[in-house]
């Protein structure tokens, strides 16, 4: 999820000592678009480690006093003839609050400093599972340098004991790790996401998270022209690499995760001496007291009206209600969303393998793009691009702030499982969850349903990285996992947008309708003036991206047929995939947005975004009516849990906004 990055030079040369920094600050921010919750430094030179970190974006630890402390000792450690190793972590938190010193990064226990990216999803267990084992952080990353410790000490040497703990966590995981008492770098992945280059005179190693930001990096104008490196390599999934730099030259131990026999590394040529490890750090910043609101009060205030609900006149054939705009009924009862619906009709697998036949690159490089939310559908998409389609793909997130960390887990699960590399874009988090709180604020003084859509403005953006992506990385394709059947038309509708008309795209409108759009957003913007902040800029470009970016891209669910049991089913059998505990619905439950939004629409209208999932499989056949009308009826019960964490994670009091959205006069 994070970014991790470094390089080590041997016997660097006094007069690129300010070429090393400028290269060093470059990483740092190429690093920066895959994490800006934390930062952090770490400085190997002859006799100590020194280690800065702080709860802020890298762009900003670059600008503190801090930092020239530590700058300084790396100028320091240039101009010696001795190795010198440097690395930085770009992090977006997963585990443990940034807030708390000790869970970012780089981690320290023992004599073990690492840079960590990735989930560990089975950490709880293994600290059950090895009891004797003290955990003092919340992070995942100290359950790798807790094993690691335990297996020293039974007298594995560290490259068995490396690749001993990689045999036990779970999830997709690249670490660079270094010890006080060698003069050795680790590296380590499940998935390949993790990239190096060597120099000709092997007295230079550089590595990233990503090759595009290796590429920039050994392109850039401050780099050392003395190190000719050769093309970034891939760190293959399942493989580590031990790099020792104590010598005059740098002399890497490549091995195997899986099968591993350390006898053939030479391990006693490592250089052992100890280092003192300096951790520096600012203060703490002064956070805001966290609100918890209590559940029980909370639950309690979100009740629904059922019988009223279920009183709804609805389609005889599907089960819109009457409430649903632009809806309206033929003399049997049947609804006119009913008969404009196109049922599914792709091509079919082989007509998807004829399709990608063309994107296969065949000489293990990657062949295509899979935007990955860690949801249901994207989750299964990935499972068939790999072991179906047999391509190589590369998955990529756009991370807006409302992934949740069910989400995470899962993305760190299937891409661990399947290993294959991941690159995350980070947003500025915390900005985002700010835009959002002032939306949903503003939404609150003057609640429309039609402009319940501005809280998801921010997250659109991900139509614009996957293009960026792709260009970057020269792959032929993008390959989506958006479900044909969760057409939501009614969102738009209630804009006053009638979108109720066969069509084969359902995520774009009509030119006149998004023209239309525009000009009802800057209606109520004008009603509402608490709109008229700084988000504006922000949902303009979700807006654009969205619309008005070509979709040039393919979704697998338009050849292959959607079959909601058959992707469950392979997803909790083959990858131990999580579900939420407050829902028996495998939908939207990695979305933190989806339970507040829905529980609007539900209150007021009488109907959710499941109603109308519900209502296409019930036209295409795979659904019948009474099923469907219980499943809704579950599936839109109030999930209080994710409702609460919305709202406390944007920083609003969840009680008053329930109490407010109770008081909107509803539509039945």
């Amino acid at each position: 999820m994070c970014g991790i990055f470094g390089f080590i030079v041997i016997q660097p040369s006094k007069q690129d000592s300010k070429q090393y920094l400028s290269l060093l600050e470059k990483l740092f921010l190429l690093s920066e678009t895959r994490g800006k919750d934390a930062s952090g430094l770490l400085v190997a030179g002859r006799e100590k480690i020194e280690i800065l970190k702080q709860p802020f974006r890298a762009r900003t630890l670059i600008k503190s006093q801090d930092y020239k402390k530590i700058r300084n000792y790396f100028l320091e450690c240039t101009q010696s003839d001795a190795a010198v190793l440097a690395m930085g972590h770009a992090r977006m938190v997963t585990n443990g609050k940034a807030s708390s010193h000790y869970n970012n990064q780089p981690v320290i226990r023992g004599e073990f400093a690492c840079i960590h990216n990735g989930i560990v999803v089975n950490d709880e267990s293994l600290w059950e599972q090895y009891p004797d084992l003290q955990r003092r952080y919340e992070v995942d990353t100290e359950v790798i340098l807790a094993l690691l410790e335990n297996f020293q000490s039974k007298g594995q040497p560290m490259p068995q004991a490396l690749c001993n703990v990689y045999r036990h966590i779970k999830g997709a995981n690249s670490i660079a790790l270094i010890s006080n008492t060698q003069h050795a770098l680790s590296l380590a992945t499940t998935n390949g996401s993790l990239f190096i280059a060597l120099s000709e005179d092997r007295r230079f190693a550089i590595f990233a998270s990503e090759k595009y930001i290796l590429d920039q990096a050994l392109q850039c104008s401050e780099f050392p022209t003395e190190h000719l490196c050769t093309a970034p390599s891939q760190i293959m999934p399942g493989k580590a690499i031990i790099l020792d730099y104590g010598a005059t030259c740098i002399e890497p131990y490549p091995m195997g995760i899986s099968e591993f026999t350390f006898e053939t590394f030479g391990l006693n040529t490592l250089q052992q001496s100890k280092l003192m490890i300096d951790i520096r750090s600012a203060s703490e910043p002064v956070t805001p007291q966290a609100l918890q609101y209590d559940f029980a009060t909370l639950e309690r205030l979100c009740k629904i009206d059922q019988n009223r609900i279920k009183s709804l006149r609805r389609c005889t054939r599907c089960i819109l209600p009457e409430t649903f705009p632009f809806i309206t009924f033929d003399a049997d009862g049947v609804c006119s969303y009913c008969h404009n619906y196109k049922p599914w009709s792709g091509p079919g697998p082989m007509g998807l393998e004829q399709l990608v036949q063309p994107f296969r690159t065949g000489n293990g490089r990657p062949d295509c793009l899979v935007p990955f939310s860690g949801g249901r559908d994207s989750s299964y998409a990935l499972h068939y691009i790999c072991k179906e389609l047999h391509l190589n793909p590369v998955a990529y997130t756009y991370d807006w702030g409302m992934i949740t960390d069910l989400a995470r887990r899962n993305i760190s699960r299937m891409c661990g499982a399947l290993g294959i590399e991941h690159i995350l874009i980070s947003a500025d988090i915390a900005q985002k969850r700010a835009n959002i709180r002032m939306n949903v604020s503003a939404w609150l003084k003057k609640p429309h349903l039609g402009t319940v859509t501005l809280f998801m403005a921010g997250d659109k953006h991900f139509f614009y990285y996957a293009r960026m992506l792709q260009k970057q990385m020269k792959l032929s394709a993008t390959l989506f996992g958006m479900n044909p059947f969760e057409r939501t038309d009614f969102k738009v509708a209630f804009c006053g947008i009638n979108e109720n008309y066969p069509k084969d795209i359902h995520y774009n409108l009509k030119i006149v309708n998004k023209l239309k759009m525009m000009a009802f957003f800057g209606t109520r913007f004008l009603e509402n003036p608490s709109y008229l902040n700084r988000t504006i800029l922000d949902s303009f470009i979700g807006f654009f991206s969205y619309y008005f970016i070509p979709k040039d891209y393919y979704s697998i669910y338009d050849y292959i047929y959607w079959d909601e049991q058959m992707i469950n089913d392979t997803l909790l059998s083959e990858y131990d995939w999580e579900t939420s505990p407050d829902t028996k619905s495998t939908w939207r439950i990695g979305d933190g947005t989806a339970p507040f939004y829905n529980y609007i629409y539900y209150k007021v209208a009488g109907f959710s975004e499941n109603d109308t999932l519900r209502s296409n499989q019930i036209r295409e056949g795979k659904l019948k009516r009474n099923a469907a009308l219980q499943l809704v009826h579950e599936d839109n019960l109030p999930r209080v849990e994710s409702i609460r964490w919305y709202c406390e994670t944007i920083g609003i009091d969840p009680g008053e906004a329930i109490k407010r959205i109770n008081t909107i006069p509803v539509l039945y």
